[in-house]
């Protein structure tokens, strides 16, 4: 076994360098013993939209710390307490660290665990909560893993589909409990602010929901492309005119029955009043297009952003046109996704084929750990591509 751990770390913003650090050891972030947790060999560790708020300095994190926060490994070491897992399997990773211990833990709101980290309600891999190092990596050391881990049925039914499944850390569920929140079913007409990776996610699930008409809004006609091309409708975000006259030219309405913003806080405005950090925009562009009686979900990352123009916004402080929409008795559910509420349905999904279109959608790149980097440099600017990074090969094989 490699006594090394070769992964991608944070420098500084724009700046992401692969180094070779020590091989992960069953022991938590405060040095106590973690015989419930494994050791995981990455088979597929992606780049998300949410890495790319800390590549760009908008969320702070140390420096030297470990990135990445949706990975897919396989067991090659087991602590002494763990019961349901062997070395072998293939497993999925919720970015969500959580205990399983917790009243939140046992009601599946593993977005808020109380048990990780000791400042706030909530665990996350390569992002600054509860000290976590990330997974793109070659190892990864991952607690409780009895409760955390998804299992595979079948390893190779799994690879065979694994550009699919490598999405279930992060992503899909993420886009899945947006639609949830915001309350689509059959029939339903749907907007997605954003068309990166969670976005198109969006549009897969909302089809996978049953969603009538799903437009997605966007600046980069590539992305829009994509979806398009997988019966979307889009907007262009780039063109002066109002989002609502926008949907009523495609839906003959002005409102659809729910709206999703998968953005988060590096939003841009619309038309002639687009710029970066407006993450009000997003928000307020969701409220409006939902219909009176219908509901929101705002899954995109906002925080305080040392980027932004204004002290406010600096602070995490953001202008929401709230009475504007009030008369319509609306719905609004914010915040991180709790994955293991969505991944194990979403999972039988795509082993039974009823997502053929997700990865197509997602245009899938697979890279390696030294071209990590790049990708991030390209996802930057706008790349339609959902990056993931094979560290051993796994994928190629």
């Amino acid at each position: 076994m490699s006594e090394r751990n070769r992964a991608v770390v944070f420098n500084s913003p724009r700046d992401m360098r692969v180094e070779s650090l020590d091989f992960p050891k069953l022991v938590m972030p405060n040095g106590k013993s973690a015989p419930h947790g494994v050791i995981l060999k990455m088979v597929a560790t992606n780049i998300c939209g949410s890495d790319l708020h800390i590549y760009r300095g908008s969320f702070s994190v140390p420096q030297g710390m470990v990135m990445g926060h949706e990975m897919t490994g396989e067991v090659i070491e087991v602590g002494s307490d763990v019961e349901f897992l062997k070395e072998g399997d293939l497993v999925s990773v919720p970015f969500n660290v959580a205990c399983g211990r917790c009243r939140n833990c046992k009601e599946r709101r593993t977005d808020v665990c109380e048990g990780v980290n000791a400042h706030v309600a909530c665990g996350g891999y390569g992002f600054n909560l509860g000290d976590w190092q990330g997974g793109q990596a070659e190892y990864l050391f991952v607690p409780y893993a009895d409760f955390n881990l998804l299992r595979f049925p079948d390893k190779d039914q799994a690879m065979e589909k694994i550009l699919d499944l490598a999405v279930l850390s992060d992503i899909l569920p993420t886009a899945f409990h947006g639609l949830v929140e915001a309350g689509a079913k059959p029939g339903s007409t749907v907007y997605i602010a954003g068309a990166g990776p969670v976005g198109r996610c969006g549009a897969a699930a909302a089809r996978l929901l049953g969603a009538s008409c799903i437009i997605v809004g966007d600046y980069h006609q590539d992305r829009l492309e994509l979806v398009r091309s997988h019966g979307c409708e889009t907007i262009d975000l780039s063109e002066d005119i109002p989002l609502p006259d926008q949907i009523e030219a495609i839906l003959g309405a002005r409102e659809v029955d729910c709206a999703v913003d998968y953005v988060g806080s590096e939003a841009h405005g619309i038309g002639a009043e687009s710029g970066d950090h407006q993450p009000a925009r997003a928000i307020n562009s969701v409220l409006e297009a939902t219909r009176a009686g219908g509901a929101t979900g705002v899954v995109g990352v906002y925080g305080p952003d040392p980027l932004a123009p204004t002290k406010e916004v600096r602070e995490g402080i953001f202008p929401i046109d709230f009475g504007k929409v009030w008369i319509k008795s609306p719905r609004l559910t914010a915040g991180m996704a709790p994955i293991m509420q969505y991944n194990r349905e979403l999972m039988m999904a795509i082993l039974w084929d009823r997502m053929p279109y997700l990865s197509p959608m997602l245009n899938t790149k697979v890279v390696s750990l030294d071209e990590a980097p790049a990708a991030y440099e390209a996802f930057d600017q706008g790349s339609p591509n959902k990056f993931i990074i094979d560290p051993h090969g796994s994928i190629a094989a």
